[in-house]
Order: structure tokens, then C-alpha cells, then sequence
């Protein structure tokens, strides 16, 4: 499985936002996407899941396992989109928060059983009944991450994930990430305004504040 970028453009207003952005991300790899704010870097994730505004104009393709998603919208692209926000949800307890995002092929005698196995892969076992309100800022965060994979996306795309989490959280937070994306095998993309997130130097798009629009 892959994701691919294929001379991708996008503008805004006439003016270039991005030039002509090619790469391949492997299943199981990260790609990051490093630049200031206001370059694009936002732009790039909302046109690979489908929700670019249209205010924006683009060219170029992408392309998940071999398939064009160019034309398709965005809740038939199985793309997953983790924001810097947890975004669970307060009337739901952790485990309805993490039920919720389960496919429809998950018979309910399952789906149960498939909450309590995410659980125990973030280190979080018991924690079904709890309240969101009751966790920690890193506990939101693993229950964020295990919600959006649960929903088998074929890639994931990571919005500036860490950015609110402190110094200690931040790191083992980036580690959780990156070996869950090794564990789904599916190619992630993530865009950061911090060097200190990329995992990989090999794999990283550089983009510069003269990018960005007037």
C-alpha cells in the first residue's frame, strides 16, 4: 500500500501556494511535511482527504493504493485525519468514543472485544467506562489516535499532532504514533511547523515562507 503525490499544485487566489510536489510514502512510513505557517502545509491534507475548499485551485493527482482519488469524496477516499485537537466526545464514555469510529462489518459481538484489544495496545486496558473528562492530556491523545485508526483508513494524515502536548508528553506521544503506523502498515503524512517531530531526515518535504501568499 502507498500514497503518492503527483506534481501537485495548489493556489489561492492565483497566487502559488505549492509547486509541483511529488513523492511515494510507503505502508508502515511517515512522510513529514516541514514549513512555517501559512505555506500550504494545511492545504496539502485537506486535498488529499477531500475537503479543499473551493476557493482553492489545484493540479496533480493522488493516488492511495493504485487508485486515483482525485474525484471521489472524502468519506469514500479512506483517508484517516488526526488533528492537534483530541476531539472526543464529552456525552460518550472512552469506549463509545472509540466504538463509534468502528465500520459497520464489525458485528456487535465484536465490536467490544475490538475497543478492549485498542485499549490494550495504548496501554489504557480498563478504561472503557471512564469519562474523557477524566484523562490525562497523553491519554486523550492515545484515545484520538486508536479512535481514527479503528476506522481502517488506508492512510493517515497528522496535523501538526504534537503541538500541544508538553516536552515529556510530546515525545512518548511521537513514539506511540509512529509504531502504530509500523504496526497498521499504512502510510502516513504528517505536516509540522517542528523539526524535532520527523522521524526520518530521508523522508521530509521542506517548505518555505516565501511559498506562502501575499
Amino acid at each position: 500500500m502507498s500514497l503518492i503525490l503527483d506534481q501537485i499544485a495548489i493556489t489561492l487566489n492565483g497566487q502559488k501556494l505549492l509547486d509541483k510536489i511529488c513523492c511515494c510514502v510507503a505502508g508502515g512510513a511517515v512522510l513529514s511535511v516541514l514549513g512555517p505557517s501559512g505555506c500550504g502545509k494545511s492545504s496539502l491534507l485537506n486535498l488529499i482527504c477531500g475537503t479543499l475548499a473551493n476557493s482553492f485551485g489545484y493540479s496533480g493527482q493522488v493516488i492511495l493504493d493504485g487508485a486515483v482519488l482525485n474525484n471521489l469524496p472524502s468519506y469514500k477516499r479512506q483517508v484517516g485525519l488526526q488533528f492537534q485537537d483530541h476531539l472526543l466526545f464529552p456525552h460518550m464514555t472512552v469506549g463509545e468514543n472509540l466504538a463509534f469510529a468502528l465500520p459497520e462489518h464489525f458485528k456487535k459481538s465484536l465490536r467490544r472485544e475490538r475497543v478492549e484489544q485498542a485499549l490494550a495496545d495504548c496501554g489504557m486496558s480498563g478504561f472503557f467506562e471512564l469519562n474523557p473528562a477524566m484523562l490525562s492530556g497523553g491519554q486523550k491523545a492515545r484515545i484520538s489516535l486508536m479512535r481514527t485508526l479503528l476506522s481502517e483508513p488506508r492512510a493517515l494524515l497528522l496535523d501538526e499532532p504534537f503541538s500541544k502536548l508538553d516536552a515529556t508528553l510530546r515525545s512518548s506521544f511521537r513514539h506511540f504514533v509512529f509504531q502504530q503506523v509500523q504496526h497498521q502498515g499504512i502510510p502516513a503524512l504528517m505536516v509540522t511547523h517542528d523539526e524535532q517531530d520527523i522521524p526520518d531526515q530521508r523522508q521530509v518535504i521542506r517548505l518555505q515562507e516565501a511559498s506562502q501568499p501575499k
